[in-house]
């Protein structure tokens, strides 16, 4: 499965009022960055979404392109909101199988709600979320009630809504004036999968729903969540010419021996991830019994750790790892480490400490017979 996320962000917004020259709501400001800003960030850093593409107001592509700050493809919006999609669907990459269209106005939507759509596309061609209608419902005409309506089986409808892309482009191809993409898919004859949603996932349409959204925010800020994981690892002294420890090759005169290349510092790492997860260890998600992983670059179990971070919500703010030795010396290497690591993670380097120590040759690192690593890390819930 290959998905894209299509952000729809071609509207004008003109339920918000205000002032008729102020940008449209996608562009204005929410929490110190704009709103596109924010969804688009949402699926930014979702591990499974491969690439996005932004549908914007017609004449304002570099307006979208500078109000936020990640790598997205922008198309133009057409006259109405099927066209626009029909523009965004034409611009997804070719080895795209399924897409995630969302309103780029609901910039709460969650990495839960979005990993809700795409467990359904594994057995359905269209799933979205949804919220049951709770409260009870009338009819009115003014400000007089009419008579009650029953509430049964309705749904408040959400967004991203899924899609496999074949279906999709078929519901779109021709023009429409369809609320929404489920709609369409449903006068196409496909089965819709109604999916979880959530209550934060606000689509902002009015002034009060800009309040409400900096509300929200602002208490996911005050209960941040937090967690620390460690990892310790170690491996043995063998035949080599040298030795592979955060990524980079460092000569000497042993090497070291393990299933992967044996990389004990990023190795220590990658547990602390999973251990902030509380989600195993390297062993169970790459299983040394396995051959396909005999001799295994490091890196694919370090982001493999960081991509289900980011799944679960969480960013990484720091990494810290020890490598414990008499030799080789890892100070002269500890920069160019350091710089792979945070390559590899994707942070910026001033978050990522690597440093060493001896054990005063005391121990197996003492004589040495091999190298540790232990590392802690602090993930934050984004």
């Amino acid at each position: 499965m290959r998905i894209s996320a299509l952000i729809v962000a071609a509207g004008k917004g003109s339920r918000m009022g205000g002032d008729a020259a102020a940008p449209a709501k996608q562009f204005r400001t929410l929490a110190g960055q704009s709103v596109l800003a924010h969804t688009v960030a949402r699926f930014a850093q979702h591990p499974s979404v491969h690439s996005i593409i932004v549908v914007a107001p017609k004449g304002e592509q570099q307006l979208a392109q500078d109000s936020i700050d990640t790598d997205v493809t922008i198309v133009e919006g057409g006259a109405s909101r099927s066209a626009s999609v029909a523009n965004g669907l034409a611009a997804l990459p070719e080895e795209c199988t399924h897409v995630l269209i969302h309103d780029g106005a609901r910039p709460l939507v969650s990495a839960e709600i979005i990993d809700g759509v795409i467990e359904a596309l594994h057995s359905s061609k269209a799933a979205a979320p949804a919220l049951a209608v709770t409260d009870a419902l009338w009819r009115g005409k003014e400000d007089r009630v009419i008579a009650p309506t029953s509430r049964e089986g309705l749904y408040r409808a959400q967004t991203p809504q899924g899609f496999e892309i074949a279906a999709i482009r078929t519901a779109h191809s021709a023009p429409s004036d369809a609320a929404d993409d489920v709609e369409l898919a449903l006068a196409h004859g496909l089965d819709v999968t109604i999916t979880q949603g959530h209550e934060d996932n606000i689509k902002l349409t009015y002034p009060a729903d800009f309040e409400r959204a900096e509300r929200i925010i602002a208490a996911r800020k005050t209960t941040m969540d937090i967690r620390v994981g460690n990892g310790f690892d170690v491996h043995r002294f063998g035949d080599g010419d040298h030795v592979t420890l955060c990524g980079i090759e460092v000569p000497f005169s042993r090497g070291l021996q393990g299933h992967s290349d044996a990389d004990v510092g990023m190795h220590a790492v990658t547990d602390a991830i999973y251990g902030a997860l509380a989600m195993g260890d390297i062993g169970q998600h790459f299983p040394p019994s396995d051959p396909q992983w005999k001799g295994a670059a490091s890196h694919i179990f370090l982001r493999h750790a960081v991509d289900l971070a980011h799944s679960q919500g969480f960013e990484i703010s720091n990494a810290d790892c020890t490598l414990i030795c008499e030799h080789p010396k890892i100070g002269p290497h500890a920069p160019d480490m350091r710089a792979k690591m945070a390559e590899i993670m994707g942070m910026d380097v001033t978050r990522v400490s690597v440093k060493a120590t001896t054990s005063e040759r005391l121990g197996f690192t003492g004589r040495g017979e091999g190298i540790a690593s232990i590392a802690t890390i602090t993930l934050v819930k984004s």
